[in-house]
């Protein structure tokens, strides 16, 4: 992936995030049938991840989790003709989620530093806060998905599914910025002054 440019790794990483809804989407827009655009989000999600391991060589634990629930659900919607079971698969990936960050949290684990420390230098305390938070979220969505593909008409789920999940995690995650800000500033101020950046002393 290295000779790749940055644009080229954002274009990649987000086919393999988005690419199987992207194409349930358009399928159902075409069929107006959430089984038949199963076989669109099958197929995405497949595509997303052989294109991922082939640029990569590795696919990150929760596109992999994604798209292998993309798989395992829209799989048993093909066979059983039932769209429950795809209108299920948010709940059961965002229960897999939350159970994975509380229960790290409640474990003395942080599980999310794992998953982004290379990317973020914050605290221990902020990234308990931010663990909590994501774990909370994520559970709180795996309720709504339920709630909404229950009481609602069948359009309506779709554009909650997509794009209407992908813009309450942004907003969400937007609303940690502050936390992760004072979180960074809090873990340079433990560090102290870098040696090589400091003034030097007279002798």
């Amino acid at each position: 992936m290295s000779k790749l440019s940055p644009k080229a790794r954002r274009w990649v990483r987000g086919t393999v995030d988005y690419g199987g809804l992207l194409a349930f989407l358009v399928g159902y827009i075409v069929t107006r049938d959430a089984v038949q655009a199963t076989w669109w989000l099958v197929a995405g999600s497949a595509a997303g991840l052989v294109l991922g391991f082939a640029v990569e060589r590795r696919v990150a634990p929760m596109p992999l989790l994604a798209g292998g629930a993309a798989l395992l659900f829209g799989g048993l919607t093909l066979i059983f003709d039932d769209a429950r079971f795809v209108k299920m698969k948010p709940t059961f990936v965002n229960l897999a989620f939350a159970g994975f960050l509380i229960g790290g949290s409640l474990l003395n684990r942080n599980p999310l530093k794992v998953l982004m420390g290379q990317a973020l230098v914050m605290t221990d305390r902020a990234w308990k806060i931010l663990t909590w938070r994501y774990g909370l979220y994520f559970l709180a969505i795996a309720i709504l998905n339920e709630a909404v593909w229950r009481t609602q008409p069948e359009p309506v789920w779709v554009a909650f599914r997509f794009p209407g999940l992908q813009i309450l995690a942004l907003v969400f995650s937007f609303i940690q910025v502050p936390l992760i800000m004072k979180g960074m500033k809090d873990a340079e101020a433990e560090a102290g002054p870098d040696p090589e950046t400091a003034a030097p002393t007279a002798e």
